[in-house]
This record gives structure tokens, sequence and C-alpha cells, in this order.
């Protein structure tokens, strides 16, 4: 008996077939291999085609089959991960009405800040847990104020994992765990928000059906299936955003633990039973994937929106013909502190945990006569470890004092030099897994599915890979307060 995960990410879709027995990847396959453009008509706007990952989630479910490791018409059930926050609207014959307005694009922020005003800042923060921000419920209403004519044919509205589960089976469901993202619950009344919709005027029908996580979202359609080579009927039983998916796929489910990822986003994810939240917004608490009205246990997320992205353009424009492994190969052969070289990875939008200033990402200090190749790549991964610091620190201002973090072993934590720098710069212990995102995805289908009794019984035989320890923390605090003395002078602090 198989699972399936699908993984909807930002730079491409990933796919990964599970045997329920052993809860171990049979077969991970990835499409497109080069990673999918995220479109910026105007400066801080960044948008991706809902086709486009139908399209490439159909590609990799068929180059997966074509592995030849399992039957496909012995996968039970589907699971699906999804970049968080983007906003799918949908007509009443289920047409896509606009590209997604996704994660990091900035448009909606000054209208957040607004229905934070208007809302009352303690009253959003006690029942939202969150400023509105550029969340979902905030693009929404940018779409309503500045789209009419879109907006005016809206049947439902999605996040990318429930368009893909639409695709798949014909039905739109949504999650508890999925509104909170959006900003749409509220946590005091356990119920959608009637503020954020009163305040912004947003049509409550566009709202789907609202169902548990771990449950049945649909079922797979015949002329879907015989496209697929899988078998009808079988359902698509969870869905989550991809950092709560994350932490699942780590085992990541009681208060107090914690989960990293660093692929074009970086987040810190730590799991606690209380309803917490930042006064300033700058991290966020949404309903984990085991929240229950019973059990509210909450995902305190902290984003850097320039981690994997960065990466990319620092190599697509010095060494746009070298691996990632080269890279970190050559990144190792400059120094802690790259001879003074500093990098502020923020060029990926508003930043959150800036107070969602945009300081766009900056280069610091460069010697044309000293600085090397090697030099900007370790500056790039350092300034990302900085990041991390950065953010880390905010989290423990919220009670978030984490012991030790679990990350895969994927994009930039696949650098034993950053996961090292990650380490010795946060002064945090870190356990490595082979699990991703999709591969989680899988265990909470068999999960929802009712394959597994429980999700502490979908890992039972999770291992650690990896386990680092603080090599060289007292020489990264030195360096780092003088990146956090830059990046204040930055932010006008």
């Amino acid at each position: 008996m198989y699972l399936l995960g699908i993984d909807i990410g930002t730079s491409s879709i990933k796919v990964s077939v599970v045997d329920a027995g052993t809860r171990k990847s049979v077969a991970s396959v990835q499409f497109p291999e080069e990673e999918t453009e995220i479109k910026s008509i105007q400066p801080g706007w960044a948008e991706q085609s809902p086709a486009d990952w139908w399209h490439n989630t159909q590609q990799a479910i068929l180059k997966l089959n074509a592995c030849n490791l399992f039957n496909p018409k012995d996968i039970k059930a589907i699971g699906i991960a999804y970049q968080m926050h983007g906003l799918v609207v949908v007509d009443s014959d289920q047409n896509v009405l606009r590209d997604s307005i996704i994660w990091c694009d900035s448009r909606a922020v000054d209208s957040g800040a607004a229905a934070f005003d208007g809302i009352g800042h303690q009253n959003c923060l006690k029942n939202l847990l969150n400023s509105p921000g550029n969340f979902t419920a905030s693009k929404l209403a940018w779409v309503k104020n500045n789209e009419a004519h879109i907006y005016d044919r809206i049947h439902k509205i999605m996040l990318p994992g429930d368009f893909i589960a639409m695709k798949l089976t014909g039905e739109i469901t949504t999650s508890i765990s999925a509104l909170s993202e959006g900003i749409f619950w509220d946590f005091g009344k356990d119920e959608i928000s009637a503020e954020v919709m009163n305040y912004y005027d947003l049509d409550r029908n566009f709202i789907p059906e609202v169902k548990p996580l771990f449950s049945e979202h649909g079922y797979l359609k015949e002329g879907i299936a015989r496209l697929l080579g899988l078998s009808a009927g079988i359902p698509v039983s969870y869905k989550s955003g991809d950092q709560p998916n994350n932490a699942l796929s780590l085992n990541v489910l009681k208060p107090g633990e914690v989960a990293a990822t660093a692929g074009t986003s970086g987040v810190i994810y730590g799991v606690s039973d209380e309803l917490t939240y930042d006064p300033q917004s700058r991290v966020n608490t949404f309903a984990h994937v085991t929240y229950a009205k019973e059990k509210k246990h909450t995902g305190v997320l902290l984003c850097i929106n320039g981690t994997g992205s960065m990466y990319r353009w620092a190599r697509d424009q010095f060494a746009a013909k070298t691996s990632y492994a080269e890279l970190n190969q050559l990144a190792s052969t400059s120094p802690i502190g790259s001879k003074g070289l500093m990098v502020l990875p923020f060029g990926n939008g508003a930043e959150r945990m800036l107070n969602n200033q945009y300081t766009g990402a900056q280069f610091i200090g460069i010697d044309l006569n000293t600085h090397k190749q090697a030099d900007i790549f370790r500056a790039v991964q350092e300034g990302i470890a900085f990041a991390f610091h950065y953010g880390l620190d905010i989290m423990r201002e919220n009670g978030m004092k984490p012991k030790v973090i679990r990350a895969g072993r994927a994009n930039l934590f696949l650098s034993d030099l950053f996961a090292q720098t990650f380490v010795d710069v946060t002064g945090i212990p870190l356990e490595l897994y082979e699990n991703d995102g999709s591969v989680g995805a899988a265990l909470g289908a068999g999960i929802g599915a009712k394959i597994f009794n429980s999700p502490e019984d979908a890992f039972a035989d999770h291992e650690i890979q990896k386990y680092l320890e603080p090599k060289n923390a007292e020489v990264y605090e030195k360096v780092y307060q003088d990146w956090k003395q830059i990046l204040n002078k930055t932010l006008n602090k």
C-alpha cells in the first residue's frame, strides 16, 4: 500500500510515494528541474499561475510513475502541502479568474496596516493572533478594491493546495489551519472572523466548506485518475501549508518542539499550546496541523523571505554555470566572517520580522582587491544564518526557547557549511532528517485516511541522520553583532 504526497513549492512541484508499511519514501521527483518564475509586474508584487502549478503537478506525477518502482494503482490516499498565504480565486465553473497573488507579494501591506488600526491592535492580536498584514484576507481585499470586475465573478477563494485538490477531485474545501494562515480565523470564538470579513466587506460565501485537516477533502475523479495512471475514488485526505507540514514531516507535534527550513524562504516554526502573539506581529501564530477546539496547538512562525532565493540570485549573477554543491565547497574555503564582507538577504518583498519594511538585499564592505567568489557565497550563507539569529531573538522575546531544532536535509541544509554556520550563529543544536515536504504530505494522507492510528504512529521509525552542535559560537557572535548594527542602521533604529 502506497501514499502519494504533493508539495506545491514556489520553485517547483515535488512529489513522493511512501510505503505505508515502512513509512519510507519509495521514489521522489520534482518538476520542472529549473526553478519556476515569480511574476513581478510591479516592484513588491509576486504572482504565479495556478494553471502552471496544475500542469507541473501532472507532469511530476507522470515522471514519478515512470520510475517503475511502484504500482501507481496501489496508491490509496493523496496528501498535499503548499506554499502558504497565496490567493486563488475561481468562478462558479471553477475557472481561475487571475494569477495567484503569492506569499511574498507586498501590495496589501498598507491595507493590512489600516485593518490593524481599524479593527484595533489588541483586538486583532487577542483574537486573530496576528495583524491582518499582507496575508490572504488582505490580498482578497486588494482585489475587491482594485479589480472589481474580477471580485464580482468570484465564487470561492482558495489557497494553492486547495486549488490542486479541486483539480484532482472537483471539490473545494478548507480547514481551520488554512483559514488561520489567511487571517480569517477568530481563535477567541473558534469561528470565521466576523470582524475581518466585516471590516473588509468580504462575502462570507467565498469561504469553502470547513473540514478537519486530517479528513477526506474529495475523491480522485475518474478522468484525472485515468490521465495520471492512478485509481479513481482514492481520497485527498490531507492538506496543509508548507511550514506546518514541514513540522509534521519532522515529527514536530508537541509544545516546545521546533522545526526549521531554508528553501525559497527561511522559516523557524515552534509548536505551542498557548494562544500567543507578538505585539508587533513580527512572528505569526497559526493553527498547527494538530489544532482542535479541545487541544489548541498553534505554530509560531518566523519567516525570512530571502534565503534560498538570495542564494539562487547570487549564483545566477556570479557563477551561473556552477552547481550548488560546487558553490558550497567553494564557500567553505573562505574564513569565518568572509573577510569582512556582509550580506543583508532581504530582497524578496517586505519582511514581517522587520515590521514589514523592505530593505532590499545588500552587500556591505566589498573590497575589490580582497574579495573573491568564495567570500561572496560564504557571506550570503552567513547573512542568511544571521537573519535566522535575528528572528530567533524575536521568538525568544515571545517565550519560544528551543533547546534543539529539527530540519530536513534539503535546500540550504544540504550544505554542510550552512548547517554548521546555522548552528554556530544561533547557538542551538540541530537534528537533520531525510524527510521532506512531499514525504510529510504522503504521511499526512495516511493519517487522514486512517491508515495510521495517529500522527505519532506515522513517525514511529523517525531517525536522526545527523546531529550538529555549536563549534564557533563565540567567534560568530562578534560577527553577528557587527551585522546586526548594519541592519539596525538600515532600519533607522
